[in-house]
Order: structure tokens, then C-alpha cells, then sequence
């Protein structure tokens, strides 16, 4: 197996290598449950949203026509023939010279095509309104199918639900939703030198920082982590965790032991379960070259550096990837999109690899400034103090102070 060792890839090959995975399955779930999940299928609206022609104002409903010319010193003078009431078909209708009062929501009646604010207008008796403020057609409502149309597609596949989105479901009477199943990652800490976090380390001893890191990430990106505890540096503890993984989640984060020495058995180990085939052992990335993705079976294992600042990084640019292909949605680097700011001093780089150096964003008068974060791959206050990262590209030797980047939060 060692020969395989470090037959680097780029990121795009190793998301390329993302294909020879299988989507996750579909599950239904009642939409209260439809926060931050993955839709499996497009929606499509059954009717026009909303389906009748609605106030956007408290006011009167009125025929346009009927209020042109209006102004303080010369209004237009209209018949108050009702009310209407709301969630209610007026049974009113408006002809020449007629308004009706209507609150913010309320069905415009039949013969009116616009509202005029109240604030534009005075009673002068209970049968009469003078209007200061002409209103053009339409001005102040919303028509039917305004937000979406019957027949049209709502939201597509892939869509990872927000609040925005969940209201729209409820607005389309969507009750039960079909989604992908929430991927289940394992996480595994190697390293005869990693203690629980309850535990008092002795000298040359770390606490387990990879695991709940790692653990927090998945939770961030849909996933429902799945904590498998530490593995000393043993073949056989190791192969009995994964197993245990292979047997329970989607997907395996082993941290540490990814590298080509003596004590790094995670290849080896990864190789040894049945069904397996090496896609990666090494990355044209920094932090993060060491990077292994075996495949077994349908299951992604993924072997990260034991150093918890490449380990995140790691996950950042390739595992959130990997989840959300698993869950049938775009791949990218990070959530929303990047961030525009101004470098603040040059940043050199090696050509032949990508490096994602973190960086702490300012205001400034003339807009946000990246300021890079520096330090080495073991050190954890390098992602705390750190907004975001930027990439540079691995034909660049680096960038220059003043260049605008584009910041990946994280």
C-alpha cells in the first residue's frame, strides 16, 4: 500500500471523485421538521400564491380612475359603500365614485383595482372620503399568483430549506415534505497522546479537540455526527471503530494517522475492510495535503490530519462538499456567498497547490479588510480569531496587499 502514498489530486478531482457515490436515501417529514434540510424533490405550486387579489395597505379600496387629479387642495370625493372584513369574499361591488374601507390583507371587491392609505385620505361624514393622493392601477395590491403561479416550480431540488422557504411550503399547503436523510458521520480521534476532554492530560498528552470539532461541523452543515471515541495507535482498535462505522454512518472522519509514518495506520487500516478502493492519499492543498477517501461499499471514509487547524480546513474545502453531494446539492466551498474585501498585506504561496490561509475581516471607511492570520496547522486560536479564509490558486506564488479576495466563511 505505501507505494500509493501521496499520488496527489487537485480539490476538483477530488470533488470530481465524488460521483462514484450513491445520493442518500429519501425520507418524509412533517415541515415543521423541514428546517435546514434538503429537499429530494421540486415543488411545485397546485395553485396562484396568493390565489386573490389582496391590500398591501390599510386604507379604501377604489376604482384608479376615480381618484386621478387628487390632491390636498383639490381632493377626490368618493361614496363609502361598506366595509370589507377579513378572510372574507366582499359582497360589496364598487362602481363610479364608490371606496370601501380595507385593512392590510383584506380581498379588494369586485370593480376596484387599487388601495388608497389611509393616511391619504379623511372621512368627512360615514358616507363620504376624501382622497388627497391619486393611486395608479394596481398600486397597493397584490395580485393573484404574484408570488408564484399555479404550475410553476417553486422550489427545485437540492434546495436546502431556510425560514423563507418553510413559510412558502406553508403558504402551499405543503404539510409533509420529501427529503434527503441527514447524513450520519462517524468521528474517529487517533493518537496514543489523545485523552477525553474530562480528563486531566499528563505530559505529552492532548485533550480530544479534533473529535467535538469535527462533531460541531457536521452539525452545521445537516449532518447528525456520530461520536466513536479515541483510538490508540493499533491496527486492530482502529479497524474494530471503523467497523463500527461501517456499520452505522454514511460517512468516517478519522483524525490523524494520515500521513506515511511509521504510527500513521489509517490507509492501512481503510484498506483492509472489504470492498475498499483508495480515491485519494494526498491533496495539492495547505493546510491538508495528507488527506485520504476511501470508498466502501457506499460508505466515505475520509482520513483528515491529526492537526486540528488542518483537520477543519480539511473538512471545510472537501467533506462539506462531500455531504452536501451526498444530499443532492451544488458543491461550494462554503455557505452563501464569498465575501469581497481588500488584503492587507501580501501573502506569499508555493505554485503547485492551493493554500487557504485564514483571515480576519475590519471595516474600514473603503469596506472590509482580510487581514491574514498565520501560525502553525496545531494551533486552534488561528480558526478562533479567524471570519473566513481565502484561496490562492495553485498557479499563483501569492497575493498582493490591496488585491480583493474573496472571503469563504467559515
Amino acid at each position: 500500500m505505501k507505494t500509493n502514498f501521496f499520488k496527489v489530486k487537485t480539490r476538483e478531482q477530488v470533488w470530481g471523485e465524488f460521483q462514484r457515490f450513491s445520493l442518500l436515501d429519501t425520507e418524509e417529514v412533517p415541515l415543521a421538521q423541514g428546517l435546514n434540510r434538503i429537499l429530494a424533490e421540486p415543488i411545485v405550486s397546485n395553485e396562484d400564491l396568493p390565489p386573490f387579489i389582496r391590500s398591501t395597505v390599510d386604507g379604501y379600496a377604489v376604482r384608479a380612475q376615480d381618484t386621478f387629479g387628487a390632491s390636498e387642495s383639490l381632493p377626490s370625493l368618493l361614496e363609502i359603500v361598506g366595509e370589507v372584513g377579513m378572510g372574507e369574499v366582499p359582497a360589496l361591488e364598487l362602481s363610479n365614485g364608490k371606496a370601501a374601507r380595507i385593512p392590510t390583507g383584506g380581498m379588494l371587491p369586485a370593480g376596484a383595482d387599487s388601495a388608497v392609505m389611509v393616511e391619504y385620505t379623511e372621512e368627512l361624514d360615514q358616507k363620504s372620503v376624501a382622497i388627497s393622493r391619486s393611486v395608479a392601477p394596481l398600486e397597493n395590491v397584490i395580485r393573484p399568483g404574484d408570488d408564484f403561479r399555479a404550475g410553476q416550480v417553486a422550489l427545485q431540488a437540492g434546495r436546502r430549506l431556510r425560514a423563507q422557504e418553510i413559510g412558502l411550503l406553508a403558504g402551499l399547503g405543503q404539510e409533509k415534505i420529501t427529503v434527503r436523510r441527514q447524513p450520519k458521520a462517524a468521528i474517529i480521534s487517533t493518537g496514543d497522546e489523545i485523552v477525553p476532554v474530562e480528563q486531566d492530560p499528563r505530559p505529552g498528552e492532548l485533550r480530544d479537540i479534533n473529535s467535538h470539532s469535527l462533531a460541531a461541523m457536521v452539525r452545521e452543515c445537516g449532518g447528525v455526527p456520530l461520536l466513536l471515541g479515541l483510538a490508540p495507535d493499533q491496527f486492530s482498535e482502529l479497524r474494530t471503530k471503523c467497523q463500527q462505522a461501517l456499520d452505522g454512518a454514511d460517512i468516517c472522519l478519522i483524525s490523524g494517522g494520515s500521513s506515511v509514518g511509521s504510527r500513521d495506520l489509517t490507509l492501512d487500516v481503510l484498506t483492509s475492510l472489504n470492498h475498499s478502493e483508495v480515491l485519494v492519499h494526498g491533496v495539492a492543498i495547505s493546510p491538508g495535503k495528507p488527506t485520504i477517501l476511501v470508498k466502501t461499499g457506499e460508505k466515505g471514509f475520509w482520513g483528515l490530519p491529526g492537526h486540528v487547524a488542518s483537520a477543519m480546513v480539511v473538512f471545510q474545502v472537501l467533506v462539506r462538499p462531500f455531504m452536501s453531494y451526498l444530499s443532492g446539492t451544488a458543491l461550494s466551498l462554503g455557505e452563501g456567498r464569498p465575501i469581497q474585501a481588500r488584503l492587507s498585506r501580501n501573502v506569499a504561496s508555493k505554485q503547485g497547490r492551493e493554500d487557504f490561509v485564514r483571515v480576519r475581516l475590519r471595516q474600514e471607511d473603503s469596506g472590509l479588510t482580510a487581514d491574514p492570520i498565520f501560525g502553525e496547522s496545531a494551533l486552534i486560536s488561528t480558526l478562533v480569531n479567524a471570519d473566513g479564509l481565502i484561496c490562492i490558486h495553485r498557479h499563483a506564488e501569492g497575493l498582493y496587499a490591496g488585491e480583493t479576495v474573496e472571503v469563504i466563511r467559515i
